[in-house]
């Protein structure tokens, strides 16, 4: 992930609703008139952006004419054009990790299905789940075993391929074979490459530990105790260098404890995620069989607190509003259908495939991936579970990634899953693919990390500094773009929910012809190994539609548009 220092000013001119005509695309839709918004006054130039923990709760709901945050205006919306609008309920699936579904803010709106009787071990619904009462996982086996950690998708292509190819050339190989070969080479000097990276960090984390050791050696010495606090730190008075030095290091986050994720992220990548010797797949199955469908089972819950995703995501859309605790989802009349299909590591084409399934059969009109990887052997698959969900009018709603990439360079930059992988061609009209912002208007407006591209990414919203719900009954902050899909995720249901005669095709185009355009120059996220300076672009350069989403002006654009079907 790559950090820029703050630049100072904004240089924010102004913020204007860019004129709602249709965003180009490649399959044809309803032809609708588009109605114009009112464009507000710009907002001025100079503006808050040091924020506390506690004004940024819930700052991806409030108005940017009024908060001077890129917000979505979530609560004007309510306020003032949904306060006595029918609404239908609308199921939201979320293909991700396990789901805390028993979290206080989440447990009233989890999907049941009612067509089955739970623990009986019967097919009720036939449906080809048994007892999936709450949704399903793949990530487990017939007989109740859970899956654990698991390799990248670039690992397991190398581990598949090289006994057969590792010292051919593409002269050799069977025409039908050859765009796998060229996929198994670069994969072999990606993973070559990230285990280099994997070293390095490695060493760096062990320089690391052992400063943050010996400081607190020195703390510890200092207070005359075998445990340290963060308070006690704080209070801490020495006139000692070293002492200070320790000091400093302890409270500015270089510390044991501070430095866990760290190692456990090195860990990971050691033991399992670019360890080819290492399978994690317990499901029974074969996953490149598309048919071999006859695994996985009905527990959606995350083992430990540290798969706190899936929970985060479904807080984002739907956790209760005003209900006096945590944060505020974006909508209401919603159901989160939770389906367990994302690992500690990259999910496997097969069961995404299956995931999309599931959900569209059971009920779903908006799913939400908040998940991704830039290898996929069976990507055929996923795409026809993308046209089937289009088929079906369903909704996807994708977050872009988070490795600072132009996804517009096709090949190796592309992630999947996507809706096709030839420059300016959707394989269907009902995938929306979001990057993130964060809560400072101007020059750093847009995260850091977030993957971006004029043509590949539809529309940018809030995804640094997102609180939301995680196991078990707490919350945190957490960012990404698995953060601004959710959101926007919520938007699809919230006008779902009030207009049910709108299909997902138009609820796409609504959300990005109706979102803000800051007219403003920001700088341009960058992937890790960028070594120049940072480059200001215009932020409407970053997506295909240039704009921020806005609930307010989406819900303007799709009663008008709801109405002149009737």
């Amino acid at each position: 992930m790559n950090k820029f220092r703050f630049l100072g000013l904004s240089l924010l001119t102004g913020l204007t609703l860019a004129s709602c005509g249709t965003t180009k695309k490649t399959v044809a839709t309803t032809k609708t008139a588009t109605p114009s918004i009112e464009t507000p006054q710009p907002l001025p130039q100079k503006f808050k952006t040091v924020y506390k923990d506690k004004d940024l709760k819930n700052w991806q709901h409030t108005n940017p004419f009024d908060s001077h945050m890129p917000g979505m205006s979530t609560e004007k919306a309510y306020q003032e054009l949904l306060k006595d609008k029918p609404a239908d309920t609308v199921i939201v699936a979320v293909v991700d990790a396990g789901m805390d579904i028993n979290h206080p803010d989440l447990k009233p709106i989890i999907w049941t299905n009612k067509g089955e009787i739970p623990n009986n071990g019967i097919d009720d619904d036939h449906n080809g789940y048994v007892d999936d009462v709450h949704g399903w996982n793949f990530l487990g086996s017939k007989d109740g075993k859970m899956a654990g950690p698991e390799q990248l998708e670039v690992t397991r292509i190398v581990v598949k391929y090289r006994p057969l190819w590792k010292d051919k050339t593409i002269a050799e190989i069977a025409p039908e074979d050859q765009p796998m070969f060229e996929m198994y080479q670069r994969a072999e000097k990606d993973l070559a490459k990230r285990l280099e990276h994997l070293q390095a960090l490695r060493a760096r984390f062990n320089r690391v530990m052992t400063m943050a050791q010996n400081a607190e050696k020195t703390l510890k010495e200092a207070l005359k105790t075998d445990q340290l606090t963060e308070q006690a730190v704080k209070d801490l008075k020495s006139t000692d260098p070293s002492v200070l030095q320790a000091k400093e290091m302890y409270l500015g986050g270089l510390n044991t404890k501070a430095l866990e994720g760290f190692k456990n992220y090195v860990e990971a990548q050691e033991k399992y995620n670019l360890n080819i010797n290492f399978n994690g797949r317990i499901q029974g199955d074969n996953p490149d069989d598309f048919n071999d469908r006859n695994y996985g089972n009905n527990n959606v819950i995350p083992p430990k607190a540290d798969e706190l995703h899936a929970t985060h995501v479904a807080g984002i859309i739907a956790q209760l509003r005003h209900n006096g605790i945590g944060g505020d989802g974006v909508a209401d009349h919603v159901l989160i259908m939770p389906i367990r299909a994302v690992p500690d590591g990259d999910e496997y084409d097969k069961d995404v495939a299956l995931a999309f399934r599931y959900a569209v059969d059971n009920g779903a009109k908006v799913i939400n991936t908040s998940f991704g990887k830039y290898y996929s052997p069976h990507k055929d698959w996923v795409w026809d579970a993308i046209k089937y969900a289009a088929d079906h009018d369903v909704l996807i709603v994708n977050a872009a990634g988070n490795d600072g990439k132009d996804m517009d360079q096709f090949g190796s930059k592309m992630s999947y899953p996507n809706d096709g992988d030839v420059q300016g061609q959707e394989i269907t009209d009902n995938f929306l693919n979001v990057g993130a912002i964060g809560p400072n208007f101007g020059a750093d407006m847009v995260a850091p990390f977030s993957n971006y591209g004029k043509e590949t990414v539809d529309i940018f919203s809030p995804g640094q500094k997102i609180y939301a719900t995680v196991p078990f009954g707490k919350y945190k902050f957490l960012q990404g773009t698995s953060m601004a899909s959710p959101d926007v995720a919520g938007v699809a249901a919230l006008i779902r929910s009030r207009y049910p005669n709108l299909s997902a095709s138009e609820v796409k185009h609504i959300i990005m012809d109706s979102g803000l355009s800051p007219q403003i120059l920001v700088i341009k996220p960058q992937e890790d190994d960028y070594k120049g300076e940072p480059q200001l672009v215009p932020f409407n350069s970053l997506s295909k539609s240039g704009k921020m989403v806005n609930v307010y002006n989406a819900i303007l654009l799709a009663d008008q548009i709801s109405k002149s079907k009737k």
